[in-house]
């Protein structure tokens, strides 16, 4: 999900729901250095190219999204939200492991003012620089060292606009925040090293105005009430890329159940969406049954759906455990959503040019449920695709190489990439198709998986040369 736009009907492809603008560019950024980090730099003592964490993951469409020099395993977020002032006070607490001797090294946090950095409870300098947090630890940090970041902060949040000019992060709406970061705008509310590459666990204490409801991921583990205030305290165990990660605020239904196979379901709808959302949300049992027969057994603790009231942000992402709707679901949406659990949740990106093996794989799932659940067939969607004219926007890029950010949530990635895996199906048969499927889920677990692991996983359990297959659907530009 990354993030994750209201997909296309099927069989029908629309203009991508994201249009991007101009990704930035990270000889933009970093041609001028500011004068504090200028100073930062003179003050550093022995600090050097080779003990600097990087500012960036090195991810070519969002080159400063995340860092270098080092990997989080653990976010401790405690937030404070006012949602008449739309004031935020934050504490972050970091546990992560240099990967590299480190000097310095940078989080990712937009806007928002920072007042005290720690390292392992000794104050640390710090300075901004755009998106970079540039933090340098009063003592170096060894390789292989584990290190606690604190780091206080607080302002008005502010969303980011991406390359296709929709809104990303934290966004306001009229009874609080509608939080969805996909792809960079976990960095809005907390500071981070947000990239796909780094995933970790997660405690969020929220604490809100009475009568509010904070939304996290994970497990409930409880909520008080006092002195006009209720927190909120959530536990995310499973590993989580930061930009599925949510905090969102408003007036929420709430309705609590445990499923037959023991997963603790959460659901939290606006009273406004309630009635168009309900018939939808009663199916969310029997879909992640269904999917898990398909896919392998769910990958988390816990399942259910925000549905917010949040007219102008036009898209639902697959939130961790916990989809997040813009708007009543349909039950198409609520399919796709909950898929990406399995696909871009449990088995996360390298790189953003790889969404297809996020977007195309839940787009397949709908067809899929709609082949065995009375609806038309996956063929029968393939060809009102495939009939689509040379000139149609499908066909304007391939799926496996969008080329920049400004792509990635657009028609091709979603619909060529699950015309991709049909293509797949039809090619080694669908005891083996769908082997395939539960394999690349189990073998990733938890983890990241690539195209070419992909297309290596599918030739393996085949037996077949599928080379030109994946070159003809994946990268090929055109219709194949």
């Amino acid at each position: 999900m990354a993030i994750d736009h209201r997909p296309p009907p099927q069989g029908v492809p629309v203009q991508g729901a994201r249009r991007r603008t101009a990704v930035l560019r990270r000889e933009a950024v970093l041609a001028t250095v500011p004068v504090a980090v200028a100073a930062l730099l003179a003050g550093a003592g022995t600090a050097s190219a080779s003990t600097i964490g990087a500012a960036g993951a090195g991810d070519p469409y969002f080159p400063l999204s995340g860092n270098g020099g080092y990997h989080v395993s653990h976010y401790d977020l405690t937030l404070r939200y006012d949602t008449s002032s739309r004031h935020l006070n934050g504490k972050a607490v970091l546990t992560a492991r240099a990967t590299e001797k480190l000097t310095r090294f940078d989080l990712d946090l937009s806007g928002l003012k920072v007042t005290r950095v720690t390292v392992d409870g000794r104050t640390a300098r710090f300075s901004r620089s755009g998106q970079e947090l540039v933090v340098t630890p009063a003592r170096a940090l060894a390789k292989g060292r584990d290190f606690r970041v604190t780091v206080l902060y607080n302002g008005t949040p502010k969303q980011v606009t991406d390359p296709d000019g929709s809104a990303d992060g934290w966004i306001r709406t009229d009874d609080g925040a509608f939080v969805a970061g996909e792809p960079q705008g976990a960095m809005t509310w907390f500071p981070a090293n947000s990239h796909p590459k780094d995933k970790s666990s997660y405690d969020f204490t929220i604490t809100v105005p009475k009568g509010r409801t904070a939304v996290a991921n994970g497990i409930l583990l409880g909520q008080q009430t006092s002195g006009g205030r209720t927190t909120f305290r959530w536990r995310q165990t499973e590993p989580m890329a930061a930009y599925l990660a949510t905090a969102t605020v408003g007036k929420f239904k709430v309705q609590q159940y445990t499923t037959r196979d023991g997963i603790k379901v959460y659901n939290a709808v606006d009273p406004r969406e309630a009635s168009g959302s309900a018939a939808v949300l009663k199916k969310l049992p029997s879909v992640l049954e269904w999917e898990s027969k398909l896919f392998g057994p769910y990958p988390f603790r816990s399942a259910g759906s925000i549905v917010d009231h949040a007219p102008n942000v036009g898209y639902a992402l697959e939130t961790q455990g916990r989809p997040i709707y813009d708007s009543a679901p349909d039950l198409s949406t609520l399919v796709h959503e909950n898929a990406h659990q399995w696909f871009g949740d449990s088995v996360s990106l390298t790189a953003w040019k790889d969404i297809w093996l996020n977007e195309g794989f839940a787009t397949y799932a709908e067809w899929l449920y709609s082949e065995q659940h009375g609806g038309d067939s996956a063929q029968k969607t393939f060809d009102a695709l495939y009939a689509k004219p040379a000139s149609n926007e499908l066909w304007a890029y391939p799926p496996g190489d969008p080329g920049s950010g400004a792509n990635i949530f657009g028609t091709p990635v979603y619909a060529r990439g699950a015309m991709a895996l049909h293509e797949l199906r039809k090619a080694v048969g669908d005891a083996v198709f769908f082997r395939i499927l539960r394999d690349w889920a189990s073998q990733h677990r938890y983890g990241h998986g690539t195209t070419a692991e992909f297309v290596k996983l599918a030739e393996k359990e085949s037996g077949k040369d599928l080379g030109s297959l994946f070159q003809t659907w994946v990268y090929k530009k055109g219709k194949p």
